[in-house]
């Protein structure tokens, strides 16, 4: 029989040595990275055993509402499995025991992001097929961008103009430390082009990026010493994500950002599975931004779905 009981603290340290070893986690996944705004969300994460043995979490959260969500405070969530002996009848039974946990709690609905699969390292969508017998319906699709560096056809012929362009006034393009000047830029970018602010503080960004070191880095352009665009990357290892992208107006003109991401695709990157570049959708995926996934695409990107289920109890 399979048991479900809520993460505590103490249990902190083979949380993230299962996340560590399981066939489809990432970074975000440690309790390093999911606590650092643990102020903002009511963290209910979950534990699965059976005969006393860890054979699933599932990072979660929940809300005044009565509703048990997929971690809100992460991009993308879901059942974290382990490599091997957990198939499609085990997760049956694990998501059959956590909709028995929610009903003891008197919870009304789970929300559930599903992990799209580029970021799982073994096939990992047991959980889909779960949800669809336990009766879930899609609550949101978004629409994200990837491409495989490896076979990536390459981008289009505009893109290579503009890309050309740019690298023929001898930009400087290197990795930097520097969060304030980055976050600065980038939270200009998102209140000028979008209307928005950044999801992470420049406090929260350096923690996480002091946090994790190998995953998380800032690349720039530059020309004549003037910062002219930069990205944010979320590297798993396995997927190289554009978390962040920020521009000048001077940037844009001139088409740094194009000449940016080239390199990373091209360079920085180039061994990855995917390169994913994030997705190009507004109100909870409802609204298609066509020139922001022009853009991406043009640079040999293909859709990859980001799905989130709800689960009436």
């Amino acid at each position: 029989m399979i048991e479900c009981r809520r993460y505590t603290p103490d249990f902190s340290r083979e949380w993230d040595d299962f996340v560590a070893a399981s066939r489809n986690s990432t970074f975000l996944f440690y309790r390093g990275y999911m606590d650092y705004h643990a102020d903002r969300f009511t963290d209910h994460s979950l534990i699965f055993t059976k005969k006393g043995k860890t054979i699933a979490l599932l990072p979660a959260n929940i809300t005044t509402d009565g509703t048990l969500h997929s971690h809100q405070g992460l991009t993308y969530g879901g059942l974290i499995l382990p490599p091997r002996h957990i198939n499609g009848e085990d997760v049956m039974e694990i998501m059959d025991s956590l909709v028995a946990y929610c009903r003891s709690k008197g919870f009304k609905e789970i929300i559930y992001k599903a992990l799209p699969y580029i970021y799982s390292l073994l096939p990992a969508q047991d959980d889909l097929y779960a949800l669809w017998r336990l009766g879930a319906t899609t609550l949101k699709t978004e629409l994200s961008s990837a491409l495989i560096p490896e076979v990536n056809p390459g981008a289009n012929a505009d893109t290579r103009r503009r890309t050309r362009k740019a690298l023929s006034l001898d930009p400087v393009i290197a990795e930097t430390d520097d969060v304030d000047t980055f976050w600065h830029y980038l939270a200009d970018t998102l209140s000028d082009r979008h209307g928005v602010k950044p999801v992470h503080t420049a406090a929260e960004l350096r923690l996480l990026k002091d946090r994790f070191p190998d995953n998380i880095h800032l690349h720039t352009i530059t020309l004549g010493g003037e910062w002219m665009a930069g990205v944010c990357i979320y590297d798993t290892g396995l997927v190289a994500h554009s978390q962040y992208t920020a521009s000048t107006p001077a940037g844009r003109e001139l088409s740094m950002v194009f000449a940016l991401y080239s390199h990373l695709i091209n360079n920085v990157y180039h061994s990855r599975r995917y390169f994913d570049i994030g997705i190009s959708n507004e109100e909870g995926g409802q609204v298609l931004n066509t020139g922001l996934l022009r853009q991406k695409s043009s640079f040999g990107c293909t859709g990859v779905a980001h799905q989130t289920f709800i689960l009436k109890l």
